[in-house]
């Protein structure tokens, strides 16, 4: 017997094993008998031809060799949500019950006590009591009979509905229209069709926060016009859509929190200026969008631009950025604390890590976490020193003074370096013996000169030792027990420094280099235990 066709199978989705596809043809082929699919496979690995048989084009595909055709009986064209639920937690009519001892009945693998409700009923309870749902890979297509799913489920907040067979954002409505207080959907990996003109606005998504969309074809314009039935949305997921091109959401999406666009080839960096005003947006995800600046042009160098107002969060990692001014840019965000920036060009000007991180943290003043670890304070502060000494004579020969009237240094060197002038106003302008410049890494430039003290022991006379700027604190702490037989373990280092006016600093971390805490030759090492 034939396989039974549906009617509205052009455009709806197929799965054939673990392979999914587009119907996009049904009917005859040439003088084969019977009835044929003609599939567009999401893998054109899959597929034979563009949708053409024997110099008839029965219908096209993006893809030369991304179509074929199948017989009906060998397309899945799914299930209804409700069977698929009951399938996923053994709660479906083939293995619906199973009488256990006693008073108990099985329901898949959860034994419920028997209180002389017939199973039915039980089932009912059981399903009732599922709150968070997922059904992934689970072959749904369809919403089944009308608010069977609220008499159901009533108490559903959280579903999981990717890699399914949903074909277009009517079925999704559909289904959450009967989820009273649905939170969190992920409908994601489903190759759907949207909306393209305003229709009318469903309340099926009043409550959502968390939507997840990756991998659905949907457009940045598809996205706006949903949007107007996403009225507390606080996380929308976006990732691999080749959205291109944004537009300013207008009344829509201003509850938005989290933004992820990530592996989505934008147009330029412009694009982001037209979402800068979601006005409580506080993390976006940009990995792999193909940006290769950052600009805000509403501010000069030291002030804070209005744009994206409440950003914490910013992930541009994975792109092209190659010129350091899009770090400097950065700073202007008014509340950017955590940045991840790694694999962009700009990355590869500077060849010693520790210095790259350096230049980044001295370059974005509020920044707390750097691609993923805390800045200490400790380290903020040795980085900032350092880049102060760095570009020292840049900042000189750029017509910067030691004298704060004639401090004028260039445009140009401004534009290079916006925070420098805030560096001197914080540890005072770098006095000639500090201007140590880009010197190359000779072990002569990265020997530090330092006088050791054991405040404990008086009697013990200070020790001047020449040690590396990139040994360790658990290797000084080796030196000092051969030095002072002591072992090392009990060891508490700290140091002072000239410039920090009886200050002490912690040495507290083991595994970092004497460079972290920016000691410097002159500075004296204390010893206690």
């Amino acid at each position: 017997m034939a396989a039974e066709v549906p009617p509205d199978a052009v455009g709806r989705r197929v799965s054939c094993g673990t392979d999914y596809g587009t119907v996009r043809y049904v009917g005859s082929v040439s003088t084969t008998a019977g009835t044929w699919l003609g599939v567009e496979w999401d893998d054109p690995q899959r597929g034979k031809h563009d949708g053409s048989y024997e110099g008839t084009q029965y219908f096209k595909c993006r893809h030369p060799k991304g179509g074929s055709f199948i017989r009906p009986n060998k397309a899945n064209f799914g299930v209804d949500f409700l069977s698929a639920v009951k399938d996923r937690y053994g709660l479906n009519d083939k293995q619906e019950v199973q009488y256990g001892t006693g008073n108990t009945v099985v329901f898949g693998t959860k034994a419920v006590e028997f209180v002389g409700m017939d199973s039915v009923a039980e089932q009912q309870r059981q399903l009732n009591k599922l709150v968070d749902i997922s059904v992934r890979e689970c072959a749904v297509s369809h919403a089944g009979q009308e608010e069977e799913i609220s008499r159901t489920c009533a108490n559903m907040r959280h579903i999981n509905l990717s890699k399914n067979l949903i074909s277009s954002w009517e079925t999704v409505t559909t289904i959450a229209s009967q989820v009273q207080n649905l939170e969190t959907l992920n409908v994601s990996e489903n190759k759907m069709r949207f909306p393209s003109t305003s229709t009318f606005i469903s309340s099926a998504f009043s409550n959502l926060k968390i939507l997840a969309l990756n991998q659905t074809q949907i457009t940045w314009t598809e996205v706006l016009l949903c949007a107007q039935g996403w009225p507390v949305l606080e996380e929308l997921y976006l990732s691999s859509n080749n959205i291109t091109v944004l537009e300013r959401p207008d009344n829509v999406l201003q509850t938005l929190k989290l933004l992820d666009l990530s592996d989505n080839q934008l147009l330029d960096g412009n694009q982001l200026h037209l979402i800068a005003q979601l006005p409580r947006l506080e993390q976006l995800i940009l990995r792999n969008t193909g940006i290769s600046f950052i600009h805000f042009p509403d501010a000069g160098f030291g002030c804070k631009t209005k744009m994206f107002p409440s950003l914490k969060r910013l992930a541009i990692n994975d792109n092209k950025i190659s010129q350091w001014s899009s770090i400097n840019e950065l700073d202007k965000l008014p509340s950017l604390r955590a940045l991840q920036c790694n694999n962009n060009p700009f990355m590869d000007t500077e060849k010693n890590p520790e210095t790259l991180i350096q230049l980044i943290i001295a370059k974005i003043s509020q920044l707390e976490v750097l691609n993923n670890c805390e800045i200490l304070p400790a380290e903020r502060r040795g980085a900032e020193l350092d880049y102060r000494k760095i570009f020292g004579k840049d900042w000189l020969e750029a017509g910067g003074h030691w004298n704060p009237e004639k401090n004028k240094p260039s445009e140009e060197f401004l534009a290079a370096h916006p925070r420098y002038l805030a560096l001197c106003l914080k540890y005072g302008a770098p006095e000639e013996g500090e201007l140590k410049g880009r010197q190359p890494l000779t072990l002569k430039n990265q020997l530090l000169t330092l006088t050791i003290k054991c405040p404990e022991k008086p009697e013990q006379k200070p020790v001047e030792k020449k040690l590396p700027e990139s040994m360790t604190i658990q290797k000084v702490k080796g030196l000092l027990y051969r030095l002072f037989k002591i072992p090392g373990s009990e060891l508490k280092l700290s140091y002072e420094s000239p410039k920090l006016e009886g200050k002490e600093v912690e040495l507290d971390n083991d595994l970092k280099p004497l460079q972290f805490y920016s000691i410097e030759s002159g500075d004296c090492v204390l010893v206690r235990w």
